[in-house]
């Protein structure tokens, strides 16, 4: 009798990745999910002798071994076991067997080779059948990052846009942004992601063998997002000046920052800020199989010293101070992912925050989480990880001072428990409507709970304070309630190239008269507080009868801002009211600019395969010309990669339309995404949904 050879092996690909949810993948790789089964079908030169056994070996990493789970030996049997690797002989047709082969719930997961041995007339042989990707399986009970819920499953894990809220609390927006996690080669991106890692270099057999949690993959890929480090994705810029790169706005997705990442030999792309971290690592993440989604917290506390409040510095003249490490952020972007905490037990266990923007270092190197959601509202700040951090995000006192440049001087105006840490959010399953999860992350503001949480927090990080006194050392005695109160009030259009029309309402709270001084300034400035220049400044002396309410106008023309507006369109007004032997009373308000309306609209139904025209209209609102505008158009299950557009210069008040050609590959609804720059106009954003037919 000849020898037994494997002739031919039939991966089953599509009835594989139909039953392992891998079936969007555009990549021609088997795909499998962990904890669950596939089919294949080995062709032989002849039946099986029952002296004859075949055994199948599987391995990952550069140092497979037995003891580190990162290989297995396992025999094909006819019963079923439970628990690890094991082969299953399912049908035996002449020369052809059926085998469904199973890997455990909690296998690594990667890159798998597949090799098999046969043992046939006392001799043994051994042949490479092939490779597979394993993934974590949120369908699966058992594994760590099961989610029960299919609505849920179908958007933390199938969704491929998405939406990020942006802008400041009294001015929510949104940008759509492309995930893309299907796309041709991201998923291969993600994978060689956890290999370019430093705990990868340092000690590759270790890395591998813990890719089977998904807690260590969250953190690695928190730090491997960010270019800081170990030459990671994205390199971060909050200067305002984007020379030598991108502007963080501009990107419409991740697939071009993964892709363009790979093409320069795993560079750092330029550049990026929150929403761009969190929008490419909830790519990765989703593309592995953790449920993920991207939230926004706004005003959002950097709290540099581990003390639960945030310093915030102005001079007497009205401007605000680029003083201290602390900082307020109009808003931050991170992500949740949904998984167990068996270190914590299992109140912890669902939505932890993962965060790739690089603010501190954690352990040596800029990552951060996953620290359990449940844990932040109980204010468990000793859990892991970085849980102070993240706490103060959303919960840090704010504390005012002036700060008299003149003479060094500085004195503690004011202190607000309540201003950080406002509309948490996220898109809501399913739709595009905001779900606001702030109730997730801490107690109702002023709530007997909340106090108490914070008093926990603190007493965690300073077992020997006393609480009641204010951090802040003595408070001049000066300390009365103000006897005025001011705010800014917009009294106008806020567009790009208009002027902004504030008012200042100061209020006299008396009933004596009172004459108030007031210095007042303007600053752009960049999203997270970077200050980038002064605009306008005002002072005036202001006479408040008792009780009496006055507006002091506030105008600051396009040609004064014109110059020094950044793509956030944010400016900064400040103003410092003082009345004689009382102290300041500050007053702030960031107003956005709104830029010009870019339309997106599909010209005819969409088909699967079929060419369809898009056409954007864009008209400049300036008296001045725009030149060098661009127009970047990218969607999964849309087009190919991204089109980039040179759209010719527009004389004033000019109307443009341009016409593109989409090619839907994929059916269903399907997000759109422009971004329009010109000189005027650094970063326009539009999004279209189209519905494609088979």
């Amino acid at each position: 009798m000849s020898a037994l050879e494997i002739q031919n092996i039939n991966w089953q690909m599509s009835a594989n990745r139909g039953a392992h949810h891998t079936e969007k993948f555009s990549s021609q790789d088997l795909i499998l999910r962990r904890g669950q089964p596939f089919e294949v079908s080995i062709s032989c030169n002849r039946s099986l002798g029952s002296d004859e056994r075949l055994d199948f070996t599987v391995f990952t990493g550069p140092s497979p071994s037995e003891s580190a789970r990162t290989k297995a030996t396992f025999p094909v049997s006819s019963g079923s076991s439970r628990g690890g690797w094991n082969a299953q002989l399912k049908a035996s047709n002449g020369n052809a067997l059926t085998i469904a082969i199973s890997s455990p719930v909690n296998a690594p997961i990667g890159w798998y080779t597949m090799n098999i041995q046969i043992s046939s007339q006392g001799s043994v042989s051994s042949k490479k059948l092939g490779m597979f990707i394993l993934l974590f399986n949120p369908w699966m009970q058992g594994d760590d990052v099961f989610m029960s819920n299919q609505a849920e499953r179908q958007e933390y894990v199938e969704e491929d846009s998405g939406i990020i809220y942006v802008g400041s609390t009294n001015r929510i927006s949104m940008v759509g942004w492309n995930f893309g996690q299907f796309e041709e080669d991201i998923l291969r991106i993600g994978l060689s992601i956890l290999d370019k890692s430093l705990n990868f270099r340092r000690d590759p057999t270790t890395d591998v063998a813990r890719r089977n949690d998904p807690k260590y993959v969250g953190r690695v890929l928190s730090a491997m997002i960010n270019g800081n480090d170990d030459n990671g994705v994205i390199a971060g810029n909050w200067s305002g000046s984007y020379t030598g790169g991108r502007d963080p706005r501009n990107w419409n997705g991740s697939v071009e920052i993964l892709k363009e990442w790979k093409k320069s030999g795993f560079r750092p792309v330029r550049f990026g800020q929150c929403w761009v971290f969190a929008g490419a690592l909830n790519t990765v993440l989703r593309s592995l199989g953790i449920p993920s989604r991207v939230i926004t917290n706004f005003n959002s506390a950097h709290d540099t010293d581990r003390n639960l409040s945030v310093d915030v510095y102005y001079d007497p003249m009205g401007n605000p101070l680029d003083k201290g490490s602390d900082s307020v952020w109009n808003f931050h972007v991170w992500n949740e992912g949904w998984f167990v905490r068996n270190d914590l037990g299992p109140s912890y266990s669902g939505w932890q925050v993962l965060d790739a923007t690089p603010q501190e270092r954690s352990q040596g190197v800029f990552q951060c989480g996953p620290a359990s959601v449940n844990a932040i509202r109980e204010g468990d700040v000793d859990l892991n990880f970085d849980m102070t951090f993240i706490f103060a995000e959303v919960n840090a006192d704010r504390i005012t001072w002036i700060y008299d440049t003149a003479n060094g001087s500085q004195k503690q105006n004011s202190l607000d428990t309540r201003s950080i840490g406002k509309y948490i959010s996220t898109k809501a399953v399913g739709s595009n409507s905001r779900m606001d999860v702030t109730d997730k992350y801490k107690y109702p503001e002023g709530s007997k709970e909340e106090r108490q949480v914070h008093e926990k927090a603190l007493s965690k990080l300073k077992p020997n304070a006393t609480f009641g006194a204010t951090s802040a050392g003595d408070v001049a005695g000066e300390e009365l309630a103000p006897s005025i109160s001011g705010r800014f009030k917009v009294t106008g259009v806020l567009a790009v190239g208009q002027e902004v029309s504030l008012a200042l309402l100061l209020k006299n709270l008396t009933s004596d008269r009172k004459t108030v001084t007031v210095n007042m300034t303007a600053w752009t400035i960049v999203y997270n507080g970077t200050l980038v220049h002064e605009v306008w400044k005002d002072s005036a002396t202001i006479s408040l009868d008792p009780e009496e309410e006055v507006q002091h106008p506030v105008k600051i023309s396009y040609a004064q801002y014109d110059k020094y507006l950044k793509s956030d369109n944010m400016i900064r007004t400040t103003a410092i009211c003082k009345v004689t032997d009382e102290a300041e009373v500050v007053v702030e308000r960031d107003v956005i600019l709104d830029n010009p309306t870019l339309t997106l609209e599909v010209l005819d139904q969409a088909h699967v395969r079929k060419p369809v025209n898009v056409q954007m209209l864009f008209s400049n609102p300036l008296d001045e010309p725009v030149k060098d505008c661009v127009l970047m158009v990218e969607g999964s299950g849309l087009l190919r990669g991204n089109l980039k557009i040179d759209v010719p210069a527009l004389r004033p008040k000019e109307r443009s339309r341009v016409r593109f050609e989409i090619l839907p590959t994929r059916s269903g609804t399907k997000q759109l995404l422009a971004d329009f720059s010109c000189n005027k106009f650094p970063a326009i954003k539009a999004m279209l949904s189209i519905d494609v037919a088979e």
